[in-house]
């Protein structure tokens, strides 16, 4: 990590079902930060579903409007942002995120994803023919991406409260590095 980099904020990246969202939260409340979802402020900003930004824009589109938002984040303090699984494969929201945020991947194997994940309809990366297929593929094209995360934590055998304080235990120890 390079040692100009200003850690004012923590940025959860990682797969569908990794828990960023039930992580972020908890990280959130214990460092006293704010939460932010990526994908929960699109969709209230344009109020649509995300399945709807898809079907009817296209992925493109959507991607774009990630961008965008990753680019105002840069101006917040003391937020935990929970960002979209698809994020992290544009490598401009990385360079951006790593300018303000200690980025922490959390990761799952695709049976354990699958596993959260399947009965859950708001998922259109999942409206496939073969959703387990689908998962393996994605992650399997995003790993490169995830991999360069500051942090990277395995989900899969740790309770979400042991993964929010190995995340608090990480950043903690990162700003301390930095006063």
């Amino acid at each position: 990590m390079h040692s100009d980099r200003l850690i004012v904020n923590l940025a959860l990246i990682g797969f569908m079902g990794a828990g960023k969202t039930s992580v972020g939260r908890l990280v959130a409340e214990q460092l006293h930060f704010d939460y932010l979802d990526t994908d929960e402020l699109i969709q209230s900003r344009t109020g649509r579903p995300i399945v709807e930004i898809f079907s009817t824009d296209g992925e493109a589109a959507f991607r774009k409007m990630e961008q965008e938002l990753v680019g105002e984040l840069a101006a917040r303090t003391k937020t935990v942002i929970a960002t979209g699984g698809g994020l992290p494969m544009n490598p401009q929201n990385l360079v951006s995120l790593k300018t303000h945020a200690l980025v922490v991947c959390l990761w799952a194997s695709p049976e354990k994803i699958w596993e959260r994940v399947k009965n859950q309809t708001h998922r259109p990366l999942l409206h496939d023919a073969d959703p387990q297929k689908k998962i393996r593929e994605l992650l399997a094209a995003r790993e490169p991406f995830y991999r360069q995360a500051d942090v990277l934590l395995n989900t899969e055998l740790r309770s979400v409260r042991e993964v929010a304080q190995q995340v608090v235990h990480q950043f903690r120890l990162e700003a301390s590095r930095r006063r």
